[in-house]
């Protein structure tokens, strides 16, 4: 027979078995059609043969199911004419008849069984059955029909419902998060093989990552080594060449390629004795479908025990089985507005894609619908908050005027526009729910006083809530400086509860609360950790949020009823996180720094260069100044090579500022012992402070005049930016220095944007773009878990799944309308298990 009408043959039957389907083999039948032309006429099959064999294919993936059973008769029949052997090895009537083809597979019966298309035991996996798994493999391929009576299967099912699936597999599946058919279906490719690339062996190069069809010639094994290992040798044949391909110590494989068997061959053209070879490619039996050759394969996490083939068969078992069957949860008009694939087709494109085109639509409508469910999420949380009723807390222009008159200098432009802001929240019976972001040193602090203050003046009680006791200190003194003399809040009603502060003193602040007495306290998270309660707590203000988990945030609105929130943030967050993050608050920007403050001069120093940092440092010490040196590292440790703060500042001690005080922070340390560090810098006690990244937030030191970073690559520039802004608080002109692990990273361009840029906007749009949004997430935040295949850089995503949310919810808030049924489920689904608010 000719092999390539023989190779034909088998793909013509695969198809008729999949019911018509066009995926037989990778691109359809019309996409395989015009790499068979060129075998077939390069093996002298005639022109016009050919020619009419071609022509019953052209348009098949046009014609509808019913359509296509014919068209494949009248190409078999000119098949049968040209190779009268093939009618006899296997007839005309073994293909389905028209009205079978026509009305389709047949219904499904109320019970299932699933079961692996796996060929023999030792087929086209390359290797035997894992060890430890009770896989038992039919001798011919296992048709995805039901059986009849067996029990029906459902995303909850058990993976041992899987004919070939034990419990010792099911175990070994579990390592993997793998339980349900639910959880397979759902466990997508961390990365894609593209085997899709098609070649006659006469047309191969070196190099090529390709895919061969063609006939075993021959199959041998010999040892090598000294009989230490077994070299399988094949010779496979296409019509137009020949090409040798090796498998080491995998003889199995000899008993599969049995001379004058059709397989496909997947992978790279290697070149021996200045022969092309290929070593160690991916094959399968031409007349199987094929999952790990001849089309873009999915490649998935594995554990031990856990091969990617047997995955890979396994997986399309699940998804070939399931995935027509998930309801889509979008409604049809989102589908058609967004221009999105349905869930089944994105479902089994994602694992077994048949194109890259259609593996970008089926990636795009996964992450469309997580960033779609989050911002319908961030939707009814401000929805659910917009409908609480509050206290309302007017003040009057007199009372503003006041304020700022008693302040020792001007408020900007921003700030007067903030203060609007939070004044007419204030004024209105819903509580405010606002967030307030501003560059380090834009003057956060002052518009959080002034609500303070419009909240006192109702009687109402306030909770500054800080991350750590440095920054809670720091705000405390702050508030005593300026209320007393702005909004006329007497000192004693101010009060700082922290993890250090005495057990009198706590009980003390506990009692003032509950009456009524102590009308501000600022604290961290001893203000949640303790039976804290107050007398009427009308505003919950929160620092540096994204310290502090959604948990938290509820905690402390639960400390009174439907309190007025403002949010505070001096990390720049790009308007397109922004969306997403913080889509249920209302957004005021402080874009404007106070006058005064020069910018601070930002340099990146080559690794050589550090002794001529620390004589400029000592510089600035011999001139009465403070610096601050920064490590990535508590101490040092043997898998990362940067510098750490313990060790360095004994170092530096002894051999650079020895005629100067240095003290060191870092995480590790109590917070009394931190606490006491920061007094003695603030105090100009120390000279030198020593830290990690704990310095970030909450220092306000105007004396400090150099900011020193070492291994900066490690930090993201958005923490730098932080950094930076530690220094430049007081008159005198500061200095921040840059210095990476290595000189390549001191030519990294993300660093040198700190030498131009000091908008914290346009260096956090950098980060986002280059390190993904970890650095403005910090405490994870509810919803973020789910997402898997979103990513929060997606500008243009967010944008449109926000455009799409924002459409529905204006039209159906509630999801009650009858085609949002599904999404409403979905949305339950997605959120289940994230409790708490979304910011």
């Amino acid at each position: 027979m000719n092999p390539v009408i023989d190779k034909l043959a088998k793909i013509l039957r695969l198809e008729v078995q999949r019911n018509f389907d066009n995926r037989a083999v990778l691109g359809g039948l019309q996409e395989m059609a015009r790499h068979w032309q060129t075998e077939a006429l390069a093996s002298g099959l005639p022109e016009e043969s050919v020619g009419a064999i071609l022509a019953g294919l052209q348009g098949y993936a046009d014609l509808a199911p019913g359509d296509r059973a014919p068209r494949l008769r009248a190409v078999w029949t000119r098949m049968v004419e040209e190779e009268k052997a093939l009618a006899h090895l296997d007839p005309f009537p073994s293909l389905p008849d028209a009205t079978e083809a026509e009305t389709g597979p047949a219904p499904e019966p109320a019970g299932e069984e699933l079961a692996l298309d796996d060929g023999e035991a030792q087929d086209s996996a390359g290797e035997p059955p894992e060890e430890g798994t009770e896989t038992v493999l039919p001798s011919e391929p296992t048709p995805r029909e039901p059986a009849p009576g067996a029990r029906r299967l459902e995303l909850t099912s058990p993976l041992t419902a899987v004919q070939g699936i034990g419990p010792k597999s099911a175990k070994t599946l579990n390592k993997l998060g793998l339980e349900t058919l639910g959880d397979l279906l759902w466990f997508l490719p961390r990365r894609y093989d593209d085997y899709s690339q098609l070649k006659p062996i006469n047309r191969i190069w070196y190099g090529e990552e390709i895919t061969l069809i063609g006939t075993v010639e021959e199959c041998r094994v010999r040892p090598v080594r000294d009989g230490r290992m077994q070299l399988i040798e094949a010779v496979i044949s296409d019509g137009t060449g020949a090409i040798r391909v090796t498998w080491f110590n995998q003889p199995w494989i000899a008993n599969q390629l049995r001379p004058g068997r059709a397989i496909v061959l997947s992978g790279k053209v290697d070149q021996y004795l200045g022969k092309l070879t290929m070593s160690s490619p991916e094959w399968e039996p031409l007349e199987r479908q094929q999952l790990h050759t001849n089309r873009i394969v999915p490649v998935y996490p594995l554990t031990a025990g856990v091969t990617a083939k047997w995955l890979r068969r396994v997986t399309d078992a699940v998804v070939g089985r399931l995935a027509p069957r998930i309801p889509d949860p979008l409604p049809e008009s989102v589908r058609h507005s967004a221009n999105l694939l349905p869930l089944s087709s994105a479902l089994q494109q994602i694992h077994f894609p048949d194109s890259w085109d259609q593996l970008h639509n089926a990636q795009h409508r996964l992450a469309f619908d997580e960033m779609f469910m989050l911002q319908l999420g961030v939707l009814r949380q401000k929805r659910e908050w917009s409908e609480l009723t509050g206290t309302p807390m007017p003040v009057t222009d007199e009372w503003v005027s006041q304020f700022e008159s008693a302040l020792p200098y001007s408020l900007t432009n921003a700030q007067r526009a903030c203060l609007g802001d939070i004044r007419k929240d204030l004024g209105s019976a819903r509580p405010m729910n606002r967030l307030l972001q501003g560059d380090v040193g834009s003057g956060k602090t002052v518009i959080a006083a002034a609500a303070v203050g419009m909240c006192a003046a109702h009687s109402g009680q306030a909770a500054l809530l800080a991350p750590t006791s440095i920054l809670a200190d720091q705000h405390y003194h702050t508030m005593c400086d300026l209320l007393p003399k702005a909004a006329g809040i007497e000192a004693h009603k101010i009060a700082l509860l922290t993890g250090g502060t005495p057990e009198p003193a706590r009980a003390e602040i506990r009692q003032g609360l509950a009456s009524g007495s102590i009308l501000l306290v600022v604290g961290t998270h001893a203000l949640l950790e303790e039976p804290v309660v107050f007398a009427r707590l009308g505003l919950a203000i929160i620092d540096e949020q994204h310290r502090f988990g959604v948990e938290q945030r509820a905690q402390i609105r639960a400390k009174g009823t439907s309190p007025n929130l403002l949010v505070m943030t001096a990390t720049p967050i790009p308007r397109s996180l922004a969306l997403t993050l913080y889509g249920d608050l209302d957004l005021s920007l402080l874009d404007e720094m106070p006058p005064g403050r020069s910018p601070v001069e930002t340099r990146v120093l080559h690794p050589i260069e550090r002794s001529r940092a620390y004589r400029f440092a000592l510089s600035q010490l011999e001139a009465g100044r403070q610096a601050y040196i920064i490590y990535p590292l508590v101490e040092e440790s043997e898998k990362v090579e940067a510098k750490a703060a313990v060790e360095e500042a004994e170092r530096l001690q002894k051999e650079v500022f020895t005629a100067h005080h240095l003290c060191l922070l870092h995480g590790r340390m109590r917070v009394d012992e931190k606490d006491a560090v920061m007094e003695d810098f603030r105090a100009r006690k120390c000279d030198v402070l020593v830290s990690t990244s704990v310095v970030e937030v909450g220092l306000d030191v105007p004396n400090a005049t150099v900011m020193l970073v070492e291994g900066a690559n490690r930090f993201g520039l958005a923490q730098l930016h932080q950094f930076r802004g530690r220094v430049g608080r007081g008159e005198a002109k500061s200095y921040c220095l840059l210095i990476p692990d290595s000189d390549e990273e001191t030519e990294n361009a993300r660093l040198r944007a700190l030498e131009s840029s000091h908008d914290g906007f346009a260096l956090a749009e950098m980060d986002l773009e280059q390190r993904g949004p970890g650095d403005f997430l910090g405490t994870r935040q509810s919803g973020f878990s789910n997402l898997r295949m979103a990513r929060l850089t997606d500008i243009r995503l967010i944008e449109k799944a926000r455009k799409e949310a924002l459409r529905i919810f204006e039209l159906d808030p509630n999801l009650s309308h009858p085609d949002h049924v599904l999404l409403a489920k979905a949305m339950e689904t997605f959120w289940t298990s994230e409790k708490g608010e979304m910011s």
